[in-house]
């Protein structure tokens, strides 16, 4: 099996088990926008549709971001081929640094998080035209505008899609990320109970955060230095 046809269903369960994370990002605004809405008739079907294009324009964004991305580093490494390894080396690292934190154990991965400030306190003022969401389009401009929001998590997973052979394939990788996000953002959105209870839950953190550092691991090229 080649690492394209690994790499959606990875970054799908990335998204799933980064749901703690997710959370903690994202999951105010998600459960706001619920909140917000009158309660009467056809009010679990505005729900649903509200919740949908907030999270269709952040996924929309996790794709524009790794196409952008990712169209510089498949040109640098077509140019310059020892590229490859320190990229896949980096991006194993950001998957580390990011199980480590979601384990609780170390929170390192902020350092990385802080990268992305200059760029969202650009776009932070733009929440401010859209709210209070009145109706979906609003909803899918400030979900476009929140997946730029400093995420490990989102950043972990950027570094190994880039590392696809085409846009389009990392592009593909961050949009299964994103659909693994999902579950967690709609039960938030829908005030699920449950969901909350697992943010909390130390087991599980400390699972999904080894679950990440092992495809950390998996991801550095360790042969590409000891050759």
């Amino acid at each position: 099996m080649n690492e394209l046809a690994l790499s959606y269903p990875a970054a799908f369960l990335i998204g799933l088990l980064g749901s703690t994370h997710c959370l903690g990002m994202c999951g105010g605004i998600s459960a706001s926008l619920s909140m917000a809405l009158p309660v009467g008739p056809g009010f679990r079907l505005r729900q649903l549709t509200m919740l949908l294009a907030f999270n269709g324009g952040r996924i929309g964004s996790y794709v524009l971001i790794a196409t952008l991305v990712a169209l510089l580093s498949v040109s640098a490494t077509n140019q310059w081929a020892m590229l490859g390894p320190v990229l896949r080396a980096g991006a194993g690292m950001l998957l580390i640094l990011m199980g480590l934190s979601m384990g609780q154990w170390w929170y390192g991965i902020r350092h990385v998080e802080r990268l992305g400030a200059p760029v969202w306190r650009r776009l932070q003022p733009l929440t401010a035209r859209v709210l209070p969401v009145r109706n979906p389009l609003q909803a899918l401009m400030l979900g476009s505008l929140w997946g730029w929001l400093p995420c490990g998590l989102v950043y972990s997973t950027l570094g190994w899609a880039v590392l696809q052979p085409t846009t389009t394939a990392a592009a593909g990788t961050m949009l299964f990320f994103g659909l693994g996000t999902l579950p967690s953002m709609f039960a938030t959105g829908l005030a699920a109970t449950w969901i909350q209870k697992l943010r909390t839950n130390r087991w599980f953190r400390q699972f999904a955060g080894a679950m990440m550092v092992g495809f950390g691991v998996w991801t550095i090229p360790w042969g590409a230095w000891v050759s």
